[in-house]
């Protein structure tokens, strides 16, 4: 619920609640109202986001485990978000950054983001059209290999491809087709069989022959032994004197002997044998000639067919060759024909543009990046933070915290978003100095310095800080600390905290609230007693009992 009004407006009534807004509206009005411009704060994962009252408020609240962290300084800093949003926004709140840096930071880092993708873009269409001019001077090449450019300039220039390409799809393609007779291989390979099997038939008959003749040669040879020794040196008779004649001598035997008459048989029937064989030897010879020459007419056919056979493969190589190359030239047809569709590079990004565009930009982003630099936020930022440190400094001395004593200066990092002493031998943080009395004074000191400034500076930031429990390290115990019934060390650091507070206050000229919730009560003090709103004993309390009924 959002409802305006002065000093005089009541809280509402629980019958008066309406639900009139939204957590944007009332972000967006209180932002407003406290005088937070519209600063864009870009992150490094890429968001964006306009600082608003939230980031704000975790400068203004300390509460109980958060005023004796040694690790953190701020409310919520444990989060990641918020630690996130705090070392973003801190430089706009300190007012080391406005709308005009923020303004300029981001044209830098849009011309940045630009001028990154022309580059990209630039680079892209730069290795496509060399790569466009690489695959259209393979194709030019491989048309010429293929037979459909018949001639190739000395120098291929990337105007010229086009043009070849266009030409080689344009080129009928002239290659020369044998034509092959149908069945041929199949007649010339059954003709080569069966002049093999005549040719081996043949072979064989002459062998036979060349045997026949051999045997006659033997047998003669044997037939001329036996009649060798039938007529020994000629003297066997030829005629037939019967089986009472010597056939040796040719008188007359005494007495008849049939073996002159066998003999002479044999004689007879050995002459006719020679004989018989003698007059075969023409018939085998002209018969070996007969079969010589078939033979010879038989090789000469195996050699034409093999020739046949041959000129038939040396054909079928050419119709291979044919082929093969009419489907090459098919094939580099489609690649030339997928080149053309694509568009070349030239046609689609203009170069000499795109340079020119990222000349303009590199100069408008060096222009930026001086400006920026002029407006060094780091560098505003430490510079006020400096400002505050002076304050810091000489309050943690008053308050005789650890190291103090001997710091150059105590101021907060606005890296780590804690108290840092430094020293001239080393710098000391927060969380390296020891015992909850010296966390406190220092949460003290860096939120009271930094609100004082924030006062002075008139920066957009809610005029309050809240201390929850600032005496804890002192008085644990939830009972009544009163500096009038005890008095010691732990009771003058608390005096020292309250009278630190009080002093800040007074110089922020009524500028600044400091809201502090505890157990101590500097009854004896005046300006204490003076600034007690409440005093929540015995069962009184913020929220009250009978709250818990309704």
């Amino acid at each position: 619920m959002l409802v305006f009004g002065d000093h005089r407006l009541d809280v509402p009534t629980a019958d008066q609640l309406r639900v009139n807004s939204n957590t944007e509206s009332i972000r967006s009005e209180i932002s407003g109202r406290l005088g937070i411009e519209d600063h864009l704060i870009h992150s490094p994962d890429g968001s964006a986001y306009n600082v608003h009252i939230g980031h704000a408020l975790p400068l203004c609240l300390q509460r109980q485990t958060e005023i004796d962290d040694s690790g953190r300084l701020f409310h919520r800093q444990a989060e990641h978000e918020v630690f996130t949003a705090l070392k973003n926004s801190l430089p706009y709140f300190l007012g080391a950054a406005g709308p005009e840096q923020a303004a300029c930071k981001q044209q830098l880092l849009t011309t940045t983001r630009r001028l990154a993708a022309l580059r990209r873009t630039f680079d892209q269409a730069r290795r496509q059209a060399s790569s466009s001019t690489t695959v259209r001077t393979a194709l030019v090449r491989l048309a010429h290999q293929a037979g459909l450019i018949a001639e190739l300039p000395a120098s291929l220039q990337p105007a010229d491809l086009e043009t070849l390409l266009h030409t080689a799809l344009e080129t009928p393609a002239h290659i020369p087709t044998p034509r092959g007779e149908p069945g041929l291989a199949d007649r010339l390979s059954a003709e080569r069989r069966t002049l093999t099997h005549d040719l081996g038939e043949i072979d064989d008959a002459l062998r036979l022959l060349d045997l026949w003749a051999q045997q006659t040669v033997d047998l003669t040879g044997q037939l001329h032994t036996q009649r060798s020794r039938l007529t020994p040196l000629g003297v066997l008779a030829t005629r037939d004197d019967g089986h009472d004649t010597c056939p040796l001598c040719t008188q007359e035997l005494p007495e008849a002997d049939p073996a002159v008459s066998a003999l002479s048989q044999l004689a007879r029937e050995l002459e006719q044998e020679l004989t018989d064989l003698d007059a075969l030897a023409p018939a085998r010879e002209q018969r070996r000639r007969t079969l010589t020459a078939e033979r010879e007419q038989l090789v000469r056919r195996v050699r034409e067919n093999a020739g046949a056979e041959q000129a038939l493969r040396d054909n079928n190589r050419v119709l291979r060759r044919a082929q093969d190359q009419r489907e090459q030239q098919a094939l580099v047809r489609g690649r030339i024909l997928q080149a053309l569709h694509q568009p070349a590079a030239d046609d689609t990004v203009d170069l000499s543009a795109l340079r020119r565009e990222i000349t303009r930009l590199e100069e408008h982003r060096r222009d930026l990046q001086h400006h920026v630099d002029q407006d060094d936020i780091a560098a505003e930022t430490e510079i006020r933070l400096g400002e505050i440190a002076r304050n810091m400094t000489a309050w943690a001395r008053e308050l005789g915290l650890e190291h103090a004593d001997t710091a150059d200066d105590v101021r907060i990092s606005p890296t780590t978003l804690n108290v840092v002493v430094r020293t001239s031998g080393r710098r000391i943080p927060l969380d390296q100095i020891g015992s909850a009395d010296n966390w406190i004074g220092y949460h003290l000191v860096a939120h009271l310095a930094l609100h004082l400034y924030f006062v002075e500076q008139q920066r957009p930031v809610p005029h309050f800080i809240m201390f929850d429990q600032p005496s804890q390290a002192f008085f644990p115990e939830e009972h009544v600390h009163d500096a009038a019934t005890l008095e010691d060390a732990d009771w003058q650091a608390v005096r020292a905290y309250y009278h630190l507070m009080h002093k800040v206050v007074t110089q922020a000229e009524g500028h600044l609230q400091v809201i502090a919730t505890d157990h101590a009560h500097l009854v004896s003090t005046p300006w204490f007693r003076d600034a007690v709103v409440a005093n929540w004993r015995d069962g009184d309390a913020l929220i009250q009992a009978s709250w818990l009924a309704h």
